[in-house]
């Protein structure tokens, strides 16, 4: 709805056609009033839009030269999860394994200001997979939350499914009627990640019927299947932890908003000058 306002001519809302002729538009006032509506509604959408937010950048680490974001998902099929925004460069199965399992030493951690993190025993380790016989399938859960296949498309059971296909809102390459091509399909959506690739990544799940194989996940097209271990693919690290924020972190979105809020301010008191 406030789209179709915004999309508006101030000269056509409310059936005006001509501002000139319309009698009722003799004083200033009204027409400034019009456009605080129109920036009042902006501002209600943008709220409710980050209201549903899932992913909360709440630190950052110093890494081989680097800093990185630490996002928060609160809840990753039911689990709170925070990952590391760092791609480590494509390599076997078992050198990701290694090298997730080294961040626990290697990383200096920055908490935004209220943020304190529980890590309850956990380690850094590359994302968890559900583990089954390959069955390929694309038609999400059934009517109960639950799926009947392990490979393939819209299934978010998986770590790095659950935050292509829930927290980041992306679409895979197949709808779940099985139509490839299917109109915004992609990683289109990153949130506060700036480090993801188009590309395959490895969880850190082996491949219970070929211990050869692990799993791994397309954030190109939202695939999900096992590979042979040798085969290279990137990194990405995620670590359970329970999250206490006494303070909301600012994004720049948050900024934007409170810009917003201060103009729309500064139009009510001209109005009132005005007049």
């Amino acid at each position: 709805m406030y789209f179709l306002l915004l999309a508006l001519p101030l000269q056509e809302i409310g059936g005006v056609t001509d501002i000139e002729e319309i009698p009722k538009l003799k004083c200033k006032k009204e027409i400034e009033m019009r456009k605080l509506f129109l920036c009042t509604a902006l501002v209600l959408f943008m709220m409710t839009g980050m209201a549903q937010a899932t992913l909360t950048t709440i630190g950052t680490v110093d890494y081989r030269g680097g800093t990185y974001k630490l996002i928060w998902e609160d809840n990753n099929n039911g689990e709170s999860v925070i990952w590391l925004d760092y791609k480590n460069a494509k390599a076997s199965w078992q050198t990701q394994v290694d090298w997730a399992s080294s961040l626990n030493t290697s990383l200096r951690v920055t908490w935004y200001d209220g943020v304190t993190v529980d890590w309850g025993g956990s380690s850094w380790r590359l994302p968890n997979t559900v583990d089954g016989v390959e069955k390929y399938g694309f038609e999400g859960p059934d009517g109960n939350g639950n799926y009947n296949y392990t490979a393939g498309y819209n299934l978010s059971n998986s770590e790095m499914g659950h935050l292509y296909y829930e927290a980041l809102d992306n679409l895979g390459f197949f709808d779940t009627s099985g139509n490839g091509f299917q109109p915004g399909w992609g990683l289109n959506n990153k949130g506060d990640f700036g480090n993801l690739a188009v590309s395959w990544y490895w969880s850190g799940t082996e491949y219970a019927d070929a211990p050869s194989a692990a799993w791994y996940f397309s954030m190109g097209e939202g695939a999900q299947d096992n590979f042979n271990k040798s085969n290279n693919a990137y990194g990405l690290a995620v670590r359970s932890g329970q999250v206490s924020v006494s303070s909301v972190p600012v994004p720049g979105a948050m900024i934007l908003l409170g810009a917003g809020l201060l103009w729309v301010a500064g139009l009510g008191r001209k109005n009132r000058r005005d007049v």
